[in-house]
């Protein structure tokens, strides 16, 4: 067993992509909130622009990303959380009507070309799609001892995690729309579907990624230990997230109905009288 050897990662082309998307989004925030104040944009959007640059930080520039190359496949699995799901996740509730208004046209003209394939069954297609096919051990592999692969396997999982979290944060309204009980099946299919290759990893008794098998050991974990925890904390990061959005989609749904209730009895009051 040795001790890993923790390095930043300061390629220029991660720090300059980091760079640019910080830099266009404050561009864009104080734009918005020169345009509609606080309803443009607030201090939740900002906060979660930060917690996204923060997610990308730690999953491309600080030691998580050596380790997951060099050393555990349960760093790698964090980094692959943090890309895939926590930081598309807070890219887009940063976004806000206001802030996306020089891409609505453009976004409403890519729904229409897109027809049919424009809703929310899509983006779960794609979800499953992208990250399943990651994580086949030929490609998974592949991506770690390429660095061009792991870009691409890296915004694979970015666009994957946009893709199934759009229909229901939707920061340009989607004609498809997800309503009722819809969107909390939505989001379980996306969060139970993803867990089952968790489980499938936490229950495993053999070794899925030979790769991990030829790197130094770290921490007293074997390469089946590794592969176990790597599953566990995907398990347990779907499920929080899945009780966490239950909640917001439960709080979101009993405000519109309490909307919806006073809307009616404004109405009514007149035709009283």
């Amino acid at each position: 067993m040795s001790h890993p050897q923790l390095r930043w990662n300061l390629d220029p082309a991660v720090l300059a992509a980091l760079g640019a998307y910080g830099g266009l989004y404050a561009w864009r925030f104080v734009r918005a909130r020169r345009e509609a104040g606080g309803r443009g944009a607030g201090a939740m959007q900002a906060l979660a622009a930060l917690g996204a640059l923060a997610a990308l930080a730690v999953a491309t520039v600080s030691p998580l990303d050596g380790l997951g190359e060099e050393y555990l496949f349960s760093a790698h699995m964090a980094q692959h959380v943090l890309l895939s799901d926590i930081a598309p996740l807070l890219t887009l509730l940063a976004l806000s009507r206001v802030i996306m208004r020089p891409a609505t046209r453009r976004l409403t003209r890519l729904e229409r070309a897109l027809g049919p394939l424009a809703q929310p069954t899509t983006g779960l297609v794609l979800w499953f799609g992208l990250v399943y096919l990651w994580h086949i051990p030929a490609l998974y592999v592949a991506a770690l001892e390429s660095a061009p692969v792991h870009a691409l396997e890296h915004a694979s999982f970015f666009t994957a995690g946009v893709a199934v979290w759009w229909p229901l944060i939707q920061p340009v309204p989607m004609r498809r729309r997800l309503s009722g009980l819809a969107t909390f099946a939505y989001i379980a299919v996306a969060k139970v579907g993803l867990g089952v290759l968790g489980l499938y990893l936490v229950w495993s008794q053999s070794v899925a990624y030979s790769y991990y098998e030829r790197v130094p050991r770290i921490w007293g974990l074997s390469p089946l230990e590794d592969q176990n925890v790597g599953g566990a904390l995907m398990m347990v990061e779907q499920s929080i997230v899945l009780v966490l959005v239950f909640t917001a989609l439960f709080v979101r749904m009993l405000n519109q109905s309490e909307q919806d209730e006073l809307r009616k009895e404004r109405l009514e009051d007149p035709a009283r009288a």
